[in-house]
């Protein structure tokens, strides 16, 4: 199912706002922050994740599971066995549904503020009526997604990183490989990141390469490529 992205007529200002959408353009907009003490080489990039008692047997988590499991390949990591582990990697999810109020003008005049030639309130000297705005209600969906790596022989936590995005599909599953995308593009960043990520939707429905971000720190130099197609405003 391809996910349904808010477009709203003339894109209204405030609801592009809320969902980080802008010139009716089909991409997600991602809100990411990042904290690490990270050292790790390259030969010690073997994880398994790490559940709760909940999470034991769920589906849900298998599947979000490989999503992250894909883009971590990317940067070198490998999923293997307990014993043969350097990392544990926990993950943590929801979502959560709120109103959006936006103010809309009820009637759009195509020729401007003055109007046409024939408009209907008098002469073409005569000054057009003020306009009467409405307020219009929409249901905003927050997903989120948290991972935690943590040194499996110690316990420490070394890298924790969440993705947020706020769109009008109500499907945590159809954000997810939004969520994990933005979380780790650009792996590993600088302690105390916060960026916006924005990821096109490609025609099936799933992220696209990543074409433009904005961010309070940039990824450290030596970070792998990962993520084609990513630049840093």
């Amino acid at each position: 199912m391809v996910m349904k992205w808010i477009r709203r007529v003339a894109c209204v200002a405030a609801s592009a706002a809320v969902l980080g959408l802008g010139g009716c353009a089909s991409y997600v907009t991602t809100q990411v922050t990042a904290f690490q003490d990270w050292h790790a080489s390259d030969a010690d990039k073997t994880y398994v994740f790490q559940r709760t008692a909940m999470q034991q047997n769920s589906l849900e988590q298998q599947t979000y599971e490989q999503l992250v499991d894909q883009e971590l390949s990317t940067y070198g990591f490998r999923h293997t066995d307990l014993a043969k582990a350097h990392f544990t990697i926990s993950l943590q999810y929801g979502s959560r549904d709120q109103t959006v109020i936006v103010q809309q003008p009820d009637f759009y005049d195509p020729w401007g503020p003055w109007g046409g030639p024939w408009r209907p309130w008098g002469p073409y000297w005569a000054p057009p009526p003020p306009p009467i705005y409405t307020s219009q209600a929409y249901s905003v969906f927050s997903h989120q997604l948290s991972i935690f790596i943590a040194d499996k022989a110690t316990g420490k936590e070394v890298y924790r990183v969440s993705s947020a995005a706020q769109v009008d599909d109500p499907s945590l599953l159809h954000a997810m490989p939004y969520l994990v995308r933005g979380a780790l593009a650009n792996f590993p960043l600088q302690n105390g990141t916060v960026r916006s990520v924005r990821i096109p939707v490609d025609p099936n429905g799933a992220p696209g390469a990543l074409t433009n971000e904005r961010s309070v720190q940039s990824a450290p130099p030596a970070a792998p490529a990962g993520a084609s197609g990513v630049s840093v405003q």
